[in-house]
């Protein structure tokens, strides 16, 4: 079953950890997409309960001539990435004695992604993991970088890990069993990218959203592309996000925040990171760096790419800031916001002073 078209393959460039991002269709079930990425005989699939009827047995078929595999499937949801599924994973790894030359194929959302990326970099300190993103979102953010863990009831992913998968297989043919609402979460990432250092990027997303919510395959492809070649040049110069990788975060302290105030799942993840994102627009705004037009125009490109372009006005505003004081960006005691000096152009901020009072206050109950 090696029926596929190949597409963009996009390099991550981490010395030993490099890896390659393949783009196309039919990937899952292209057993040549997976060859060099899976070193040992023992595959372990983790997926969930909504990816595993639609493309396990694709992914199982392209594998198994090679390689022994079996299946986890786990409940589906961002309210299940936590410690207790982890264990989940841990409990089948070592009940079935997986050994250290075991490969964990990530079959699914972001959720799958990092709960199965965190479960691979802590068996026996670290085996080899395969992403296999399902959603826009993981596609073009959470399958590429390294970034794995769980959430806890005070923080997002505040456990976790970095480490970089042997592969990621970007399949396009998968977007077409997406809800309308998990395909508009992806586009919030997408639009990220052009905000935080490609103005043309931005503007191109600008032209072509009633396309790409149509689905357009060749802009889906292209859109796709675009956003892994920034997140690659991105990761490559700063793999641990001890500067620049930081960046990637933009509207994701306030996002990060309308999670836990809301209950992990209620939002999903691009609809609280549009939200934040408008939410840093209007913060730079208030510290000169924007002009209401370009606030205006970051709301009117994420509205039109049907998502959220503000909180819940019932959320407190005392609650949210004391959740972003949590936030991972935290330094010294000082809380580092992903903020714009322009479209194109993220800076890391921590003189916002009352400014991000101001902010909250716009947005949110006292």
């Amino acid at each position: 079953m090696n029926n596929h078209q190949s597409g963009p393959k996009l390099h991550v460039a981490l010395g030993d950890r490099s890896y390659d991002i393949l783009i196309g269709t039919g990937l899952l079930g292209n057993s040549d997409a997976y060859e060099g990425a899976i070193h040992g005989r023992s595959v372990l699939i983790v997926t969930n309960e909504t990816v595993a009827p639609l493309y396990c047995e694709t992914v199982k078929n392209a594998l198994s001539a090679r390689h022994t595999v079996d299946t986890l499937v786990l409940p589906d949801g961002e309210a299940y990435k936590n410690l207790a599924t982890l264990e989940r994973i841990f409990d089948r790894l070592l009940s079935d004695g997986y050994s250290r030359d075991a490969t964990i194929v990530a079959l699914g959302g972001g959720v799958i992604g990092d709960l199965a990326g965190f479960a691979a970099a802590a068996y026996q300190r670290g085996i080899d993991f395969l992403q296999l993103p399902t959603t826009l979102l993981a596609q073009v953010d959470s399958s590429v970088g390294g970034k794995t863990g769980v959430n806890h009831p005070l923080g997002k992913n505040m456990i976790g890990a970095f480490h970089q998968p042997t592969r990621v297989l970007a399949d396009i043919d998968v977007l077409a069993s997406l809800p309308d609402r998990e395909f508009a979460a992806g586009m919030a990432e997408i639009v990220k990218y052009g905000l935080i250092r490609d103005a043309a990027f931005f503007d191109w997303l600008e032209a072509n959203m009633d396309a790409l919510n149509a689905r357009e395959p060749s802009l889906v492809t292209e859109a796709i592309r675009r956003s892994c070649v920034n997140k690659a040049e991105v990761v490559a110069a700063d793999e641990r996000e001890a500067g620049e990788r930081a960046l990637l975060n933009l509207g994701h302290t306030f996002g990060h925040a309308l999670e836990a105030d809301l209950g992990y799942g209620v939002w999903l993840h691009g609809e609280a990171v549009a939200a934040g994102m408008c939410m840093a627009a209007n913060l730079s705004q208030r510290l000169g760096w924007l002009d209401s037009t370009q606030v205006e125009r970051i709301e009117r490109v994420l509205a039109s790419a049907r998502l959220p372009v503000a909180p819940p006005n019932d959320t407190s505003a005392e609650r949210i800031f004391d959740l972003m004081r949590r936030d991972k960006k935290v330094q010294a005691g000082n809380l580092r916001l992903v903020l714009l000096k322009d479209i194109g152009q993220a800076v890391l901020d921590t003189q916002y002073g009352d400014a991000l009072t101001s902010t909250l206050a716009h947005y949110l109950a006292a």
